[in-house]
């Protein structure tokens, strides 16, 4: 029989005999009877075709060849145990990858914190996060490119096929840079804000929708001037040199000025708030959540019921 045909049993005895330099102890430790391993080693020597220790009174000392074939073992046990801890940490939820979408406001409510809370005892999960609009999502939670999405259910998209979890609205904060004119003003009204300078999200985001929707709610136009973008970088950057508005979740906003970031922005107070439809806790019926994205989603479902919002609190 070839060497190749050794089993993980006789490396083992192999190893615990080299260790303690006799056969009964090595017997012991691998919770064997003295002659089922007298038999193992013995067969072991077969398949190699010479003798791997030197039997002496005082113990047993490896052969030259019984030293090359420890060396090895030694390499193969130890990739066995990796492998085993491996699988043992994939089937626990404690490795492996997933990749997770979110709208703004519960990326930075829900997700930063469930993440946090993973990585303290999973260091080694590979998590990808994406932001992006409700329908980008849907697209690819359903193109089974997600693992679960935080977002709301859009018309287009049969949502028999997820299971849902309601989370929350979304509250739209009202930002400008610190030092604007409508500053320190214990409340502004709609038709006080209709002709400032705004930069909003592009038309048919959810947060622009009910910006919009608050002016028309009160029997007003919509804003005249009006930069459009997409990237929040932009919208920061624009903010900080002129006087314009930007409407953005109050997660965004409260993120941006609290500690520890504290930049130069504040919210305009308005009378009535401004909120966007709820969102939801989404992932697909057909395709089972792997021990890792279930322990994520897991943890983002019980901090549905006290999300943390602050850098303090987290």
């Amino acid at each position: 029989m070839p060497i190749r045909a050794l089993k993980p049993p006789q490396l083992r005895l192999i190893h615990q005999v080299a260790l303690h330099g006799q056969l009964q102890l090595a017997a012991e430790a691998l919770a064997m009877t003295q002659p089922a391993a007298s038999r193992m080693l013995a067969e072991a020597e077969r398949q190699i075709g010479a003798p791997l220790f030197i039997r002496q009174p005082k113990g047993m000392e490896p052969t030259e060849i019984g030293t090359t074939v420890l060396r090895r073992a030694r390499v193969i046990l130890r990739e066995m145990a990796s492998i085993e801890a491996d699988v043992r940490a994939l089937r626990e939820g404690y490795a492996g990858s997933v990749r997770v979408g979110a709208v703004t406001g519960p990326a930075i409510s829900y997700l930063v914190s469930a993440i946090r809370q993973i990585k303290e005892d999973s260091p080694a999960a590979d998590i990808t996060v994406d932001v992006m609009p409700s329908r980008d999502l849907l697209m690819q939670l359903s193109a089974g490119e997600m693992d679960f999405v935080l977002g709301r259910i859009l018309p287009e998209f049969d949502s028999d096929g997820f299971n849902i979890l309601p989370m929350s609205d979304e509250k739209v904060a009202l930002m400008a840079r610190a030092d604007h004119p409508l500053a320190r003003a214990r409340l502004v009204t709609l038709t006080e804000l209709v002709g400032q300078e705004w930069i909003m999200q592009q038309r048919g985001s959810p947060i622009r929708e009910a910006a919009l929707a608050a002016f028309a709610s009160v029997g007003l136009s919509e804003p005249d001037n009006i930069v459009n973008s997409p990237s929040l970088l932009l919208t920061i950057a624009y903010l900080a040199q002129s006087n314009a508005i930007t409407p953005v979740s109050r997660e965004v906003a409260e993120l941006l000025i609290q500690p520890p970031v504290k930049a130069a922005f504040t919210i305009i107070p308005t009378p009535q708030p401004i909120r966007v439809s709820p969102y939801f806790l989404l992932d697909l019926k057909r395709r089972p959540l792997s021990p890792l994205a279930k322990r994520l989603r897991d943890a983002v479902a019980q901090m549905s019921r006290s999300p943390i919002r602050n850098a303090a609190a987290l």
